[in-house]
């Protein structure tokens, strides 16, 4: 059974930051990419961050410089460090397999972040 835990959202301010975990079951984080994406209110879900299993990572345009992704392929989790934050970056995040979006079978319930002073 795929499972996805996101957590670690909250409210900030613009410029700060905050730093997002994902906890994922074997089946879908071993040796697989894995990615943060997000989905702001009234938006399409967006692709934000992947990292490969052996930590090549990359990254959106918009979040370039602001942002780190990391895995711990030992605990099966995803972190997904924010500094920098904007208004524009309020939205709910989701860790899953880096594949077009759409190509998922399921998802975890997200964690919201707000940016907003």
């Amino acid at each position: 059974q795929v499972q996805l835990v996101e957590s670690g959202g909250g409210l900030v301010q613009p410029g700060g930051s905050l730093r997002l975990s994902c906890v994922a079951s074997g089946s879908i984080f071993t040796n697989n990419e894995m990615a943060w994406y997000r989905q702001a209110p009234g938006k399409e879900r967006e692709y934000v961050a992947s990292i490969t299993s052996r930590g090549t990572t990359n990254y959106a345009d918009f979040v370039k410089g602001r942002f780190a992704i990391s895995r711990d392929n030992a605990k099966n989790t995803l972190d997904l460090q924010m500094s920098s934050l904007k208004p524009e970056d309020t939205a709910v995040y989701y860790c899953n397999r880096d594949l077009p979006i759409g190509w998922h079978a399921s998802w975890g319930k997200g964690t919201p972040v707000t940016v907003s002073s």
